[in-house]
């Protein structure tokens, strides 16, 4: 038995078999789960598209995390699927392009507050739609990408993942007496459609193998999708408000 046997998990993020969060619905499946998608606007269809490598009945939900009545839908529709959810997994991130690139002045609030509703706020937006239906505890898990430093190039992205780290902690602050954890694995670079929007990430591809102790392949989303699968099943029962760092050891060592 896979260590998500009986597990319902709903994932966000599938656009392609490039993202993160395809690998963890893969993952996720060969262990045993249960997944649900959720896809939003114009990547809606993509998503449907993309779940059919998956398997021929894997459900896609629409849900725009800015839209209210999509996330009411969107529990609506689980609830009456599934008695329960067990886990969610959070890989929802957008900035416009202002937001990124070689000025960091160039962005104004209007383009900033996008960038923290989409990429961060979004989080809780999830624990609305789905604490209600983790009725027997259970785990959240978003994707995140490390903010102890200033990266080139990534600007309010870096601040809405910062924000995201917080909230993180505060919602493990709030759900631990339901039994719900909340943590995130910030990933090293990986080739993703999400990846090719960042100015300069290339750099990181050059950079990241040379400098990771343990190496890294940005072509491969396999260690990040298993630490998060890991992190959905039962096997943490006790960690919360955590950032497992799943990037080949770049963070623990200096330049």
């Amino acid at each position: 038995m896979g260590i998500l046997a009986g597990k319902r998990i709903v994932i966000t993020g599938v656009l392609t078999d490039a993202s993160l969060a395809f690998s963890v619905a893969r993952i996720a499946l060969e262990e045993g789960a249960e997944v649900i998608l959720t896809g939003a606007g114009r990547g809606l269809s993509l998503t449907r598209r993309t779940a059919r490598k998956l398997g021929d009945n894997i459900e896609v939900l629409e849900l725009d995390v800015t839209v209210p009545e999509q996330v009411i839908a969107a529990r609506d529709a689980v609830a009456q699927r599934w008695d329960r959810v067990d886990g969610v997994l959070h890989a929802i991130g957008f900035a416009p392009a202002s937001c990124l690139g070689d000025n960091f002045f160039d962005a104004p609030w209007e383009d900033v507050a996008t960038a923290m509703h989409i990429s961060t706020y979004s989080l809780k937006v999830l624990a609305d739609a789905f604490v209600p239906l983790m009725t027997s505890g259970g785990s959240i898990v978003g994707l995140d990408f490390d903010n102890q430093q200033a990266w080139p190039a990534y600007n309010w992205m870096g601040v809405a993942k910062s924000a995201l780290q917080s909230l993180s902690r505060y919602l493990a602050r709030e759900l631990g007496p339901s039994a719900i954890r909340c943590n995130l694995v910030a990933a090293g670079p990986i080739k993703t459609m999400a990846a090719k929007s960042i100015p300069g990430f290339a750099l990181f591809e050059d950079t990241w193998d040379g400098r990771a102790p343990l190496g890294w392949d940005v072509e491969d989303a396999v260690p990040v999708a298993r630490a998060c699968v890991a992190l959905l099943s039962d096997w943490f029962p006790a960690t919360t408000g955590e950032i497992v760092h799943v990037d080949g050891g770049y963070h623990a060592v200096g330049a």
